[in-house]
This record gives structure tokens, sequence and C-alpha cells, in this order.
């Protein structure tokens, strides 16, 4: 299959892939909320908040694929980002509870009123504004990852150096936010949410919004993802991963350009972290763990590195798979499943669910073609006898 053709197809399977999500975004809250809970079609709220959650994570899955796949960037942090677009809209929901809280304090949380706060800290100042904590979800994550990778590019630290360092940046984090005194509710968090925008975070209608929302930004980071693999730009980052070095030696700054898909991710995976608080209905520390940023690489490599489709696949599948065995009799043993199921995967299928499917169609396309122009190929003159 030459380029042109690969890339329509491409564009043919993208399309697919949007108008797949837009139909589960109206079909999922219309059965929710148009159907009685008596039929047999009824989707429940809470399945409806577990699927949003789900689509949360397959947005922070595409993120990671946007670098990991298409630039080389292997980062074991990635978790930290989610984490603070987390926060963000914590600290936004924390401040519209106001008097309704355990001591109904006006503006402390109940958090600082149990530790004797004083008063509010500068840095939640704004926060009870929702376009401020909007603009927070995504300059957090992004500032942070702006400046990390400035030294980390700037000094060519890259491969297994870089995803230590990333993995030591979400646990450094971890550890702050685990103490009281940093102001974020220490090893509790923050919950007991009331509402978001007006609304009761906990009503149907409420969640219903949520999960759509939410689909439409996993549509939204498809379509950024997708235009930028299929630029010059992405070409660029397909080159760094492939060949850095002889990038750099060509004349493109190589630094620039993976600073700049890096801050872009982060920022994705803070939005996705800001629609996962809502529907979840707390975030905390452990949000921060290492081991969830392991996973996330993992949602990665199971549905497929470089496909978009596969990051987003992959996640669902594998959450999908853990609300299954962490359930009843096999939930002692679902690390053990996440980790056969890495193993089986590196091993049997490297390119991921949707990367070895591409890889097999891309063969029998070739096959077909080459087989057509034997067909149509004039046969060879048979030789003359000789005089």
């Amino acid at each position: 299959m030459n380029g042109a053709a690969q890339d329509r197809a491409l564009s043919r399977g993208a399309l697919v892939f949007l108008l797949l999500l837009a139909t589960i975004a109206v079909v999922v809250p219309a059965l929710n909320l148009l159907l009685p809970p008596s039929s047999p079609w009824h989707v429940p709220t809470y399945l409806v908040s577990l699927f949003g959650k789900y689509i949360c994570y397959a947005l922070l899955a595409l993120s990671i694929d946007l670098i990991w796949g298409y630039c080389g960037i292997l980062s074991l942090g990635h978790g930290a980002f989610f984490a603070l677009g987390g926060y963000a809209m914590g600290m936004y929901l924390m401040r519209q509870i106001g008097t309704r809280g355990v001591y109904a304090h006006p503006v402390l949380p109940d958090f600082m009123v149990f530790l004797n706060w004083p008063e509010l800290p500068v840095y939640w100042y704004g926060f009870q504004h929702f376009p401020y904590a909007a603009l927070m979800v995504v300059l957090v994550p992004g500032a942070l990852a702006f400046v990390f990778g400035w030294f980390a590019f700037r000094s060519r630290v890259t491969g297994v150096y870089l995803s230590i360092i990333t993995q030591a940046l979400t646990f450094a984090l971890m550890l702050g936010f685990f103490r009281n005194n940093f102001g974020f509710g220490g090893n509790n968090g923050l919950t007991d949410f009331k509402d978001i925008l007006g609304f009761n975070v906990q009503a149907q209608g409420t969640r219903a919004a949520l999960f759509a929302v939410s689909v439409a930004a996993l549509m939204l980071g498809f379509l950024v993802c997708r235009v930028i693999v299929a630029s010059k730009f992405g070409k660029v980052l397909v080159a760094i991963r492939d060949a850095e070095s002889r990038t750099r030696f060509l004349g493109y700054r190589v630094e620039s350009y993976k600073l700049l898909v890096f801050t872009l991710s982060a920022c994705m995976a803070g939005v996705a972290g800001a629609l996962y608080v809502p529907q979840v209905g707390i975030i905390n520390p452990g949000e921060f763990a290492p081991a969830n940023s392991i996973e996330a690489v993992i949602w990665v490599a199971v549905g497929g590195r470089g496909t978009l489709v596969g990051a987003v696949l992959g996640a669902i599948l594998v959450n999908y798979g853990k609300t299954t065995f962490t359930t009843g009799v096999l939930a002692p043993y679902w690390l053990f499943v996440l980790g056969g199921l890495f193993v089986a995967v590196t091993l049997l299928l490297p390119r991921g669910i949707v990367g070895t499917a591409q890889h097999w169609w891309a063969e029998r396309r070739a096959r077909g073609a080459a087989a057509e122009a034997a067909a149509v190929a004039p046969a060879a003159p048979a030789p003359k006898p000789a005089e």
C-alpha cells in the first residue's frame, strides 16, 4: 500500500471512529434518561459514570500514545499531569460546597477547618470561578511539563533515563500531596462534592451530561492528535522517534519538537483528570502513584502504540477487564492477569491489537495488488525455435 492510499485508509478509519464516538455520546445518555429502569435497554446511572471513567482513561492513553507512539518519549509519570488536572477541578468543586459542608464554613473546606487553617491559602484563590479553574486544569500540567521538558530535553535525556526521571517526578508529587500542610486534603484528598456549574453532581442528568462532555473531549483530543501526526510536524516526530541523531543533523531543533508535543500531551492528560474527578467523586494522592502511570502505558501497548485508536481501545478493554477481575474470587489475581497480559502482548502482538490488525490488512492489500498486477501484465512471448 502506497503512502497516499494508506493516508486515505487512515482518514476513513478516523472518520468511522469519530462517528462511533458521536453515536455513543448520544445513545448512552439517551438510554439512561429516556427509558424507564424496567426497560431491558435502560443504561443505569452507575454504568454511565463507569463508562465515563473509561472515556477519561482513554483520553489519558491518547495523550501517552502521542508522545510515545509518534515521538518515542516513554513517560512513566503521566499520571502526575492527570492528577494535577483532577486536583484543579477538585478545588473548584470544593469551593462550591460553601456552608453545606460538615463544619458549615462559608469559605474554608472541611479539611482546612478540621486542621485549624486560619484562612484560605493564596493558591486556592479564584477556584470558586469555573473559567479560572478550567484554565488551571490546562495551565498547571502544561507549565509543569514545559519546565520539566525544558531541562530534560535540553540536557538530551532520553530512553530509560527519561522514563525513570518522569517516574521520580510523579513519586515526589505523591509524597508532597500526602502531607496535610500542603493544603490539598492530605491522605484523604478532596471529596464530598455537591455542585458543578450549579447542577447537582450526583443527579442523573448531570452524570449523563458529564459522560457526553467526556466523549466530546475524547473526540477533540483524537482530532488534534490526528491532525498533528498527519502533518509535516508529525512526520518530524516520527523521524525523531526512529533516528533522533540523524534528524538533528538534518537541521531540525529536536528539543523544540519534543518540548511542544510533551507539553500538549500533559495538557490533554490534565483535561482527562478534570473530567474524571466529578464522575468518580474523589481525588487523592493515590492518583500520583507511579503504578498508575505504568498501567496507562500498558493500555497503549495492548491497544497498539502509534495508532491513536489503539490507545483508546486498549484503555477501555484493560479497564473493563480490571472491573471484571477485581470483583469476586479473581480479585487477588488481578495484578498477575495484568502482568501476564502485558507479557503476552509483547511476545505475541508486539504491535498491539490495532497495530497488528492494520499490519495484516496492509499485507493482504499488498498481496491482492500484486496478484492483480500479475494477472493484468501481458504474458512473455514464447521463445522461437532455433533455425
